[in-house]
């Protein structure tokens, strides 16, 4: 079977959350549960200022386009070329480009899964990067992000920081 990758579909402004939801429903009714893994509408948190208050909303990374984990075929292509409000893959002509591990990387989606031998609570020394050297028990993991949260003392004080899966390494 063929490798899945994540392709970007155009859209029209304002419909990308129609978009995710058709093409899920069309994966569920089709059964390409398989093929098309997943629809993401990338989305990001920033803070507004409205009438001097300050509030925190969730806006659209890209506006008009939709992230697509899928197996390309022509199935799966035409699945989702027509579903109504996308105008098409990005990429030359009609042939879709996927995009890249680094492409991805900054979105907080990994293609690749790395397997862990630790835990939460379990004790961790950092590898690499700001907390090198540092010493710290796991609070929390994110699968999706590959990354844990352990607790670092910094100005006297347990702050949560989140660090990559492949900084840390097991305590024996």
């Amino acid at each position: 079977m063929a490798e899945a990758h994540w392709y970007v579909a155009h859209t029209y402004s304002g419909y990308e959350n129609k978009v995710k939801a058709n093409i899920e429903k069309t994966i569920e009714n089709r059964h390409l549960e398989d093929q098309i893994l997943e629809v993401r509408v990338p989305m990001q948190d920033v803070m507004e200022v409205k009438n001097g208050a300050k509030k925190q909303v969730s806006k659209k990374m890209f506006p008009g386009y939709v992230l697509i984990n899928m197996v390309m075929n022509d199935d799966t292509w035409y699945v989702v070329r027509n579903t109504r409000g996308v105008t098409g893959f990005v990429g030359p002509g009609s042939k879709p480009v996927p995009l890249t591990d680094a492409e991805m990387r900054p979105l907080g989606i990994k293609a690749d899964n790395i397997v862990v031998d630790f835990a939460e609570g379990d004790t961790v020394s950092v590898i690499g990067g700001v907390w090198k050297d540092t010493i710290g028990v796991i609070q929390a993991m994110n699968h999706n992000k590959q990354t844990v949260t352990i607790n670092v003392e910094l100005f006297g004080r347990e702050t949560p920081v989140e660090i990559s899966f492949t900084d840390v390494k097991k305590m024996d």
